[in-house]
């Protein structure tokens, strides 16, 4: 599937029914997803990372790209990568990288290191990246307000918007409440990207307060290792020298 149809499906979406986008964090798991009917994939960096090895954001872009590259030649779905802030690639370098792995669409966080970059700067940057990039990219601009401590949804819908006029697809108010993400909806124009958590609401009420898609982050990458502790505690608990 191509970066527009990609694109189409989270237009003309009814309330209360968001695009649901599980996050694989390997081949494995984005067939297991893509074979339960999901019509595309969202892959989290941070899910990769754990998998790799490595903590969130400390994987190395040649790594991720390539995780991204085993997920997409393992199913027929299109997929959408977590590129965390870009790696400090340039806008085409980045691009061709996306493109090369078999991405159809991308998240650009706007934090780096943990601290809110310039608005403005990151507006620009999104800008290079949607011309280099023509229609052959979904460019899902994060939004790190709320997880960098910034509680006021104004500021949030101040960064949605200049993303938005520079050639955004959708934003991405990550860890956003549900106040904030209604607020989110009703000062931006085009999609909205809900983060799905234990926590929250559910996804049917992400899309009822304004998400047009609902995304995981790691979590199904999470709760699959606490299977596998499980069974290895399960494993200690008992002698398996026999068989």
């Amino acid at each position: 599937m191509t970066a527009s149809a990609f694109r189409a499906l989270h237009h003309h979406r009814a309330p209360g029914d968001p695009l649901v986008l599980p996050g694989p964090w390997d081949a494995a798991s984005a067939r297991a997803f893509a074979d339960a009917g999901f019509p595309a994939l969202a892959v989290p960096s941070a899910g990769v990372a754990a998998s790799l090895g490595y903590e969130d954001g400390a994987t190395p872009a040649d790594e991720m790209f390539a995780a991204i590259a085993r997920i997409t030649r393992a199913v027929s779905v299109p997929v959408s990568a977590d590129i965390e802030d870009g790696y400090g690639l340039p806008p085409q370098e980045l691009v061709a990288r996306l493109l090369d792995a078999g991405a159809v669409g991308c998240n650009l966080e706007d934090s780096s290191g943990g601290v809110l970059q310039d608005a403005r700067r990151q507006a620009d940057r999104l800008a290079e990246v949607r011309a280099e990039a023509g229609g052959h990219l979904f460019v899902n601009a994060r939004v790190d307000t709320f997880l960098r401590g910034v509680a006021d949804p104004a500021e949030a819908v101040a960064r949605a918007r200049l993303y938005v006029a520079a050639g955004a697809d959708c934003v991405y108010p990550i860890t956003a409440p549900a106040r904030a993400l209604a607020a989110v909806r009703a000062g931006v124009d085009g999609p909205v990207n809900a983060l799905a958590t234990p926590d929250g609401p559910a996804v049917a009420e992400c899309g009822r307060l304004g998400a047009t898609r609902v995304t995981f982050g790691p979590g199904f990458q999470r709760r699959a290792m606490t299977a596998v502790r499980a069974i290895a505690d399960q494993l200690r608990g008992r002698d398996v020298s026999g068989g």
